[in-house]
């Protein structure tokens, strides 16, 4: 299974998953019995109706506060099969690991054929390493359409992630409706061109990019998530890369511009000193937080431009506001060079150092540092590799990601709350190269945050040969391990590819207020 369980001990015997099977669930259980009858009755054929007869071969969930959040408990023997979970969320992990028990058929839509499916006789004790699991999925350089989003929403699912962090606007497109600005997306949800490759070859390719998420995209994205115990963080990246809103409404910002074509980082921002461009924001953010009921909102914070001290007042304003609305702001590590704006959990990106600042400063941590998560980066040194850029990020190198960096105390390991992997769309234009880019290293990543005792990374690559197959049945078009097939290649849309030594001399300017953009 991928991640790997904490405490496994194999049975004798197997399950024989037949129509017959019954689901027993308690009341509170009502909505993981659900997706378990809708994911498992189309392949099976089990409509895994309520026992109506006893000595029925049985799937049965229970709630054992005992175990503790997410942490969940599974035995299979050849007469049922007990799921266990401290939560429900437990519950919906211990569902998800009995059906990676299952063939990999199972996963598909279309109905098993030959003998019924089976499930080896074991028992599995688990429980998460850490609270925030995240992936970060950017929308705004590339739109991902809502079907595809939730596709993605199940595949964090599977792999036991439960934060999806959504970067919903930048300089190249803004996402979503906000009812009061509505050029926002009249405006600033398309562009004319998109750069093709890096942005050092200056290509510029003359078709049209746009699209956002209405209102009622989002309540149906943010429950869908919920249902698989998928917490959607939004992003409204500010005041830097907000290029598009200046396009949009440019009394905003400090000079006209449109909405921008190609990647790096934009001059054309928010103006940081003006009433109405805060007013504006607290009014966006006001919105959101109406449409996204998880505990955090994300404010960005990163790369703008400027003065200093005005953006460091700039945020710290809009930090206070989402903090007065109960909620907690999000922002990348940025914020920490203004000094320090209390309840700000921090997404450090640049490097371990930054993981170590913002624990000292005594922030709430979410590792997620480039070289080590960052899965637009390439894949290898080959020559094939898609728009390569970035230091080379091996499967490896995800697997032996530590989120807590070395030489910490415990006081600031204990604010170290989790980590999330990153995909960047500059060079990802549709879900098939965000599949390519993202697995199986999403795989490796999920066992980083899901197992405390990480088992070898030989030892997870024999798991990872088993779960390809459930990634094929699900239509997961994840690189292979000798490489990108040939319609994975980009060769139309060349990359930049850095050393890792010259990544590390960028990031070690951490601190001093220099820029440090990743998007070649």
């Amino acid at each position: 299974m991928i991640p790997a369980p904490s405490v496994l001990r194999p049975g004798s015997g197997t399950f024989v998953l037949t129509p017959e099977t019954a689901l027993d669930a308690p009341r509170e259980l009502a909505a993981v019995a659900a997706w378990l009858r809708a994911t498992l009755g189309p392949p099976t054929g089990c409509a895994l109706l309520p026992p109506e007869e006893p000595g029925r071969r049985r799937l049965t969930l229970a709630l054992d506060p005992g175990l503790g959040d997410e942490a969940y408990r599974l035995r299979v023997t050849a007469s049922g099969v007990w799921i266990t979970g401290g939560d429900a969320a437990g519950v919906f992990y211990g569902a998800q690991a009995f059906r990676q028990l299952l063939p990999p058929a199972v996963l598909r839509r279309a109905p098993v054929t030959g003998a019924p499916p089976t499930a080896p006789a074991v028992e599995i004790e688990d429980r998460p390493a850490y609270g925030w699991r995240g992936c970060m999925l950017d929308v705004a350089r590339h739109f991902m359409p809502k079907a595809a989003l939730l596709r993605f929403v199940d595949l964090l699912a599977l792999h036991r992630l439960n934060v999806l962090h959504l970067h919903l606007t930048d300089d190249q497109g803004w996402r979503l409706e906000i009812a009061k600005y509505p050029r926002l997306t009249s405006v600033g949800g398309w562009r004319p061109a998109t750069m093709l490759g890096s942005r050092q070859h200056g290509t510029v390719v003359g078709r049209p990019h746009g699209g956002f998420y209405t209102a009622d995209d989002v309540r149906e994205i943010v429950a869908y998530a919920a249902e698989r115990f998928v917490t959607v963080v939004p992003e409204i990246d500010l005041p830097g890369h907000t290029q598009a809103v200046v396009a949009a409404y440019p009394e905003l910002g400090l000079r006209p511009a449109e909405v921008r074509t190609g990647w790096g980082v934009s001059e054309d921002i928010l103006d940081v000193t003006s009433p109405a461009a805060l007013d504006f924001c607290r009014d966006v953010l006001d919105e959101v937080m109406g449409l996204f009921p998880g505990s955090h909102v994300g404010i960005g914070g990163d790369e703008c431009p400027g003065d200093p001290a005005a953006r460091a007042a700039f945020l710290r304003a809009l930090s206070e506001h989402v903090t007065a609305a109960g909620r907690t702001p999000y922002a990348w590590d940025e914020i920490l060079e203004g000094g320090a704006v209390p309840g700000v959990t921090v997404a450090a990106w640049r490097g371990p150092k930054a993981t170590a600042v913002a624990a000292r400063a005594g922030h709430r941590v979410v590792a997620c540092p480039d070289m080590s998560v960052y899965l637009d980066y390439r894949q290898s040194e080959l020559p094939e590799e898609p728009t390569p850029v970035g230091p080379p990020l091996t499967l490896r190198d995800v697997h032996a990601f530590d989120p807590v960096p070395a030489g910490m105390d415990a006081r600031d390991r204990a604010l170290v709350i989790g980590a999330q992997c990153n995909v960047w769309t500059e060079h990802l234009d549709d879900p098939r190269a965000v599949d390519y880019m993202v697995f199986p290293r999403l795989c490796a990543f999920a066992e980083v945050v899901w197992t405390a005792e990480r088992a070898p990374y030989e030892e997870f690559t024999r798991r990872l040969d088993v779960h390809t197959a459930r990634l094929d049945a699900l239509g997961v078009e994840y690189r292979p391990k000798e490489g990108p097939r040939p319609w994975q290649s980009r060769p139309d849309a060349p990359g930049w590819p850095i050393s890792r030594a010259d990544r590390e001399a960028v990031i070690a300017g951490f601190g001093v207020g220099a820029h440090s953009s990743v998007t070649p």
